[in-house]
């Protein structure tokens, strides 16, 4: 009986940890239910605003772009060699270990900033889900021609409150379940909000749409389409993970190599599925696409409470996956500054229902805060599909593009004016014009948002 493949799995890896056993398939599935989320409902916008050959274009350009910059990440999962060099197990590592300390801050600031930020995104969607799900019970006990407008607030209000008690779990490891349910569900509401668009072609009541999107003043068309470029963009990003991915995959053979043919497998199925849900959503609604395609529907008034349901148990996982490494950081930036403070570092642990927990008073008032002002801050500009692109645009120029292929050029050795070189920068600029345009339509759109708008009196 041959027991060497047991004894190998026993094995620790070559940095001392358990033996890692993620393989291609693994990682691509990681992939495709990352980047499949709220911002996939964003993309049939997008589409509106783009047209179906800009739009269609776009999406296959950020698709190849990401697959190109991801490879190189991959690359740059060891240092200094590919193959056999020490582990870098977060993105900013890897940055530090080949572009230095000021890079590494740089890459610091960008990344929780969006982390942060994406909170106060998941805040908006779990509301606009709410009060989606309020308006399919109004409209289906009085019919069409009710008026059933609501406020955001309290509901975004119900969500904080949550948060503010599920912020107080400790460690991210302990949060396993709750992330498998939220990707669960982002599968659920996705294929219910393509189900729908698609009932509403076949039905024959499709809406008329065109090659060049909806028609708009040239000003107004110009920054809807930079808008439309940061939900896309948003959608593409999984830089803040891609290390947690690769860091699942076995050595043999070499973590590179397989990274490299699961972003291809992952990005392409994504890829799939966006120009599915952003097809059908523009081809069933045309000019008049909402910015979540699931608030578009009232009828079957189940369906539409189930697929938005989904959407908020995806945002209440979501909004604690995205924040407890931006809480970590916090918190250890604190317990450096005051390591002998009883206020920042005492435990108090007791039980509760028979489970062991862990009561730290800076945690408590430090998350309590965040959620607090994440909360305020969603009540006060609590638009979609404007909000949505901002983020897009402030992860993907940098942590897509940027950072990847300075590290490949510092890891590579390639000489500075060389063609490759010029290649490489003339890519990193681009993404760059493209993300500080997404920028100027986002921040536009959302001062646009609020003219029409009083503070705190937006209703859906």
């Amino acid at each position: 009986m041959d027991n060497t493949k047991p004894l190998m799995e026993l094995e620790p890896d070559d940095d001392g940890r358990i033996r890692r056993t993620g393989n291609v398939l693994t990682a691509s599935t990681h992939i495709t239910t990352v980047v499949v989320g709220a911002g996939v409902l964003a993309l049939a916008w997008a589409m509106a605003q783009l047209g179906w050959i800009l739009g269609i274009a776009s999406i296959l350009t950020f698709s190849s772009v990401s697959i190109f910059t991801y490879n190189l990440v991959a690359d740059c999962y060891r240092y200094p060699d590919p193959v056999t060099g020490k582990r870098n197990y977060t993105y900013m590592q890897a940055v530090k270990a080949y572009l230095g300390g000021t890079m590494h801050i740089l890459c610091g600031l960008i990344q929780y900033t969006k982390l942060a930020g994406i909170t106060v995104g998941y805040t908006i969607t779990s509301s606009t889900s709410l009060v989606a799900i309020r308006k399919a019970i109004c409209f289906h006990k009085r019919g069409d021609a009710a008026s059933c407008k609501f406020s955001n607030n309290p509901f975004m209000i119900g969500f904080g409150i949550l948060q503010i008690f599920l912020s107080q779990i400790p460690n991210f490891h302990e949060l396993t379940w709750l992330s498998t349910v939220a990707a669960i569900t982002s599968f659920g509401y996705v294929f219910i909000g393509s189900g729908l668009c698609l009932s509403v072609l076949v039905s024959g009541k499709g809406a008329a749409t065109s090659i060049t999107g909806t028609k708009l003043s040239v000003e107004d068309k110009l920054l809807r389409v930079f808008t439309a470029m940061g939900n896309i963009a948003l959608a593409c990003t999984y830089a803040t993970v891609v290390y947690d991915i690769m860091d699942t995959l076995k050595s043999h053979p070499p973590e590179n190599k397989q990274m490299k043919r699961a972003n291809v497998l992952g990005v392409t199925a994504m890829t799939i599925l966006f120009l599915l849900c952003s097809g059908l959503g523009y081809a069933a609604f045309g000019d008049n696409t909402p910015g979540n395609i699931l608030t578009g529907f009232t009828e079957p008034f189940w369906l539409v409470a189930l697929g938005n349901g989904f959407i908020v148990i995806h945002m209440i996982g979501a909004y604690q996956v995205m924040g407890q490494p931006f809480f970590r950081i916090v918190e250890m930036g604190a317990h450096r500054v005051w390591p002998h403070s009883d206020f920042i570092n005492k435990e108090y642990p007791f039980m509760m229902g028979g489970v062991m927990v862990r009561f730290n008073l800076f945690r408590l008032v430090w998350r309590t805060i965040f959620v607090i002002l994440a909360t305020i801050l969603a009540m006060t500009m609590p638009f979609f599909s404007e909000v949505l692109s901002l983020l897009g645009a402030i992860g993907f120029g940098p942590l897509v593009v940027f950072f990847p292929i300075q590290m490949h050029i510092a890891q590579k050795h390639i000489r500075t004016l060389s063609l490759r070189w010029c290649g490489l920068q003339l890519l990193s600029c681009l993404s760059f014009i493209v993300s500080l345009a997404a920028v100027v339509g986002s921040v536009h759109g959302i001062i646009k948002d609020f003219h029409n708008y009083s503070l705190f009196m937006y209703k859906q």
